[in-house]
């Protein structure tokens, strides 16, 4: 067993106990392994132990290991989400490349995704990332903005709405993490009241996913507690 392969079972194992204390079904819970920084060898030892949904932050590396990879098993392709903040001149290269965008925070990036998606590819799947705490450093739309962006990106073809992520500013122990994420799913549930129809609830990391799954997280985004500590990064976004 590679030391990936043995990380993923713990990851999987941790996010099943998690469920198991919130009264949730694991089956509910997507782990998205985060291998931005890592090469195409390190996502092919977490396919062979079974993942198969992967997330890059920088666009450019990550069209690299899409290309890469995608000639590896046509069959059973890989699914890749763009979850770093997006600039206007990269998305092109998002819309033709990956399946997921999660870090939507304005209609202008939303427009150019939707204008660029190839018509032979299946609508991009679009989360909208929201900025819940006010975290000086973090992308995402301010919750007061949020449900006029939605109502903007809904009616764009060739992008699908499906949720919402966030990256909230580090806190410490599981119940201040957990009352964060307890705000997102706010704005979650109030979208949906409104008729939105949304299924992807993206929040949690390595450090605080078990606070996210309690939360009602239905995606997680685990880089470091698969892949180890991240190399120094080279190459451009």
């Amino acid at each position: 067993m590679t030391t990936i392969e043995a990380n993923l079972q713990q990851v999987r194992e941790r996010i099943a106990r998690s469920c198991q204390r919130a009264g949730r079904d694991a089956r509910d819970v997507t782990l998205l392994a985060v291998s931005k920084t890592f090469d195409a060898d390190a996502v092919r030892q977490a396919q062979a132990a079974g993942q198969r949904v992967f997330g890059e932050n920088y666009v450019q590396e990550g069209v690299e290991k899409i290309q890469l990879l995608r000639s590896d098993d046509p069959s059973n392709p890989l699914e890749w989400h763009c979850i770093g903040p997006l600039q206007s001149n990269k998305s092109r290269l998002v819309a033709e490349h990956f399946d997921w965008v999660q870090s939507v925070d304005r209609l202008k990036i939303a427009q150019r995704l939707s204008e660029q998606r190839p018509e032979r590819l299946a609508p991009l799947q679009v989360c909208i990332q929201v900025n819940v705490d006010g975290g000086a450093n973090k992308s995402g739309v301010a919750p007061g903005e949020l449900l006029a962006l939605a109502q903007g990106v809904v009616g764009l073809p060739r992008l699908r709405l499906r949720g919402l992520m966030s990256v909230p500013e580090p806190v410490v122990g599981f119940e201040a993490q957990r009352d964060v994420f307890l705000q997102v799913k706010a704005l979650f549930d109030d979208l949906n009241a409104r008729g939105f129809s949304l299924d992807t609830l993206s929040l949690g990391m390595s450090d605080d996913l078990d606070a996210a799954v309690a939360a009602g997280s239905t995606m997680v985004r685990v880089g470091r507690a698969i892949f180890g500590s991240r190399p120094a990064r080279v190459s451009s976004a």
